[in-house]
């Protein structure tokens, strides 16, 4: 029985070819498409809105160089917050579960920060390693650390959004066993638990948005730091 609870997590196959990719490409379709008329309807219209806060939002601290990024940063936010959203429908797969596919998008897009950093602006860049006025006998030190949180940016990227959605998808299944469990036995403590997990629900949905939000947060930031 403990062992099922993590079956949600592995990644589904048919005939032996992994579904993860449809499950990554299948969101993309349920977006609607603008059509070629001037005049657009609410749901495109609340959309291009939407997108463009958030944009606009994103690229504020960011010079004129970071703002070629503005389509990347707003187009993964929206695809993890819709594969977040979907994940949390009952009998379906989250991709964003699986840390390799979260470090698949932490790792490069991290590295391409520290890239353009060191392309552009290398005193700078290599600057953050030391803080100004560190005493001399502890810049050995200092370097090596900084250096570390340079490179566990990524890691701690990919395991955040890993855990956050791992954990609220083991809750929501333990607390959803416990009222199956106890509605037989006692219906008012089942009806009780059932208010509970629809509001740890509630929570989830908020969770897969904060959490995409975060990441491409975080990104921009790193990216601040080098343009």
């Amino acid at each position: 029985m403990a062992m099922s609870f993590f079956d949600q997590f592995a990644s589904p196959s048919y005939l032996g070819v992994p579904l993860i990719a449809v499950a990554i490409t299948l969101p993309w379709v349920l977006y609607p498409t603008p059509p070629s008329r001037w005049i657009n309807n609410r749901l495109i219209t609340i959309q291009g809105w939407l997108i463009n806060r958030f944009t606009s939002q994103l690229m504020l601290p960011l010079n004129v160089g970071g703002h070629k990024w503005a389509l990347l940063l707003a187009s993964l936010m929206v695809f993890l917050i819709t594969i977040n959203m979907l994940g949390l429908l009952p009998y379906t797969f989250t991709p964003t579960t699986q840390l390799s596919l979260n470090m698949g998008f932490a790792v490069p897009l991290w590295l391409a920060t520290v890239i353009i950093g060191m392309r552009n602006q290398p005193t700078v860049a290599l600057g953050h390693l030391l803080p100004e006025g560190t005493p001399i006998p502890l810049i050995p030190v200092l370097i090596i650390i900084e250096t570390i949180s340079l490179f566990i940016r990524p890691l701690a990227l990919g395991v955040r959004l890993t855990a956050n959605l791992t954990a609220g998808h083991l809750l929501i299944q333990l607390i959803a066993t416990a009222v199956f469990v106890l509605l037989p036995m006692m219906p008012t403590v089942a009806i009780l638990t059932a208010v509970v997990l629809f509001l740890l629900t509630l929570l989830e949905v908020a969770v897969a948005m904060i959490q995409a939000y975060v990441f491409v947060l975080l990104l921009s930031l790193y990216l601040q730091e080098n343009v």
